[in-house]
């Protein structure tokens, strides 16, 4: 799997991974998600490519306390290949070089496949609840 920055002829198909993967949701339009995104470090989204098809993007962003990650999906297809490690491994390193020192992420309670990966790779649970207010509706 090659990795590289997104570009607009991925929309098509990152936004088909991510439904493929569960990560869309009815009050987020992904189309405004990659358009918002591209306004603020477009060069920490990535996506995964292999034979010119996108299987595996990922979505980070570093607000000068804390890293997150977003939208990590790996086509159902080529899961278990290490593609999701790898995006991770990538966003580590590209956070790290902007003096990152911590990285958050959001799992929704339920998905023991993501919670069972994040813990793989080094990842534990923050005493701390996850509080969101919508300032836009989609």
């Amino acid at each position: 799997m090659h990795i590289r920055p997104f570009n607009l002829a991925d929309e098509a198909a990152v936004i088909s991974l991510w439904q493929i993967c569960g990560l869309t949701r009815p009050w987020n339009d992904p189309r405004l998600d990659i358009v918002r995104k591209l306004t603020v470090q477009p060069e920490l989204f990535l996506v995964g490519e292999m034979d010119g098809m996108v299987v595996a993007s990922v979505m980070a962003g570093y607000d000068g306390h804390r890293g997150w990650v977003n939208y990590l999906g790996v086509a159902p297809e080529q899961r278990g290949r290490g593609f999701a490690r790898a995006l991770m491994i990538r966003v580590e390193e590209l956070l790290t070089a902007r003096g990152c020192p911590k990285l958050n992420l959001q799992v929704r309670q339920d998905n023991e496949v993501a919670l069972g990966f994040y813990a793989a790779i080094g990842y534990g649970q923050d005493a701390a609840l996850s509080l969101g207010k919508r300032l836009i509706q989609d």
